[in-house]
C-alpha cells in the first residue's frame, strides 16, 4: 500500500507516521517511510541511530548535478525532466526497526511553470516509488499534497489525516480533505491523536469531517524516547495500531 499522512503542523503527523512504519515492519511487510516534511523529524520518531548526520536529498548537490545535469538552484538553464532515479531508495535509505527511511528535505518550485533541478528530482522519485515499486510506503508529508503534482498524488491508496482534539486541526483537517478529494484520492481516513478521555474522542468523530478510524492516547514519553534515541513504538500504542492496521487491510483487500 502506499499511505500518506498529512495534517496541521503539530497534530502528531511524524510520530504517527512512524508508528505505523514500525507496526507494518514488524508484520514483515517492506516498508519504506519517505519523510516530505519539509522540518524533517522522522528520522527521530523512528528512532535512527544519528539522524542529526543524515543529509536530505534535496541538498545532495552532487547528486542532483549528476542525475540532471544541472546544479541545485538554477533557474533558466536546460537539465533533464526525467533524471534516472530507481536506484535511489536502495542506495540513499538509512535504517531503524526494520524501516527504511528516506529524508526528501524542503524543495519548491520556481514561480512561473519553472522548476529547479532538485524538485525534479524529488518529485521524479516519489513518483517512481508510488507507480513503480511494490514497496509499502508511508509518506509523511505536509498539509499541501499537491506540490508532487496530480498525477502523483491521485497514485497514493489512502491519505490518513491527523487530529487533535481542537478546533483549529479540526478545520485544518476539513481543507486538507477538500485538497485530497479535488487531486483524486479515494481513501481519506482520520486518525484522532493526543486523545485524553472519552470527551476527546466525541470532539474529534463530532467535528471531523472524514471518516474517523482510531485513536491514539496522549503519551508523555514519546518525547523523552526521541532524545534518547529510541523509536517511539511503545506498548501503550500497540492494540491503537493494531486496529488501524484492521482498516487498512480492508481498504488493501478491497
Amino acid at each position: 500500500m502506499k499511505i500518506a499522512v498529512s495534517g496541521k503542523g503539530g497534530t502528531g503527523k511524524t510520530t504517527f507516521s512512524a508508528l505505523i512504519s514500525l507496526a507494518l515492519a514488524e508484520k514483515g511487510e517492506h516498508v519504506i517511510a519517505i519523510d516530505a516534511d519539509s522540518n524533517a523529524n522522522l528520522a527521530y520518531a523512528l528512532g535512527v541511530s544519528e539522524p542529526e548526520k543524515i543529509v536530505p536529498l534535496s541538498d545532495m548537490n552532487d547528486l542532483i548535478e549528476e542525475r540532471t545535469g544541472a546544479e541545485k538552484g538554477k533557474y533558466g538553464v536546460y537539465f533533464k525532466m526525467n533524471p534516472k532515479v530507481d536506484d535511489i531508495p536502495d542506495k540513499y535509505h538509512v535504517e531503524a526497526g526494520g524501516v527504511k527511511l528516506l529524508t526528501m528535505g524542503s524543495v519548491t518550485a520556481a514561480g512561473g511553470g519553472c522548476v529547479c533541478p532538485e524538485y525534479v528530482l524529488i518529485k521524479n522519485l516519489v513518483a517512481h516509488m508510488l507507480l513503480n515499486r511494490n514497496d509499502t510506503l508511508i509518506l509523511d508529508m505536509e498539509a499541501g499534497l499537491e506540490h508532487f503534482g496530480r498525477g502523483v498524488t491521485a497514485s497514493v491508496d489512502v491519505l490518513i489525516i491527523i487530529v487533535n482534539p481542537d478546533v483549529v486541526s479540526t478545520v485544518t483537517a476539513a481543507r486538507v480533505k477538500d485538497l485530497a478529494k479535488d487531486l483524486g484520492i479515494k481513501n481519506i481516513l482520520a486518525i484522532g491523536n493526543r486523545v485524553q478521555n472519552e470527551d476527546d474522542r466525541n470532539f474529534i468523530k463530532e467535528r471531523t469531517d472524514a471518516e474517523v478510524v482510531g485513536f491514539i492516547p496522549f503519551i508523555s514519553q514519546f518525547n523523552d524516547l526521541q532524545r534518547k534515541g529510541q523509536n517511539v513504538f511503545t506498548p501503550e500504542v500497540k492494540t491503537d495500531i493494531e486496529l488501524i492496521m484492521k482498516h487498512l487491510e480492508e481498504i488493501k483487500n478491497g
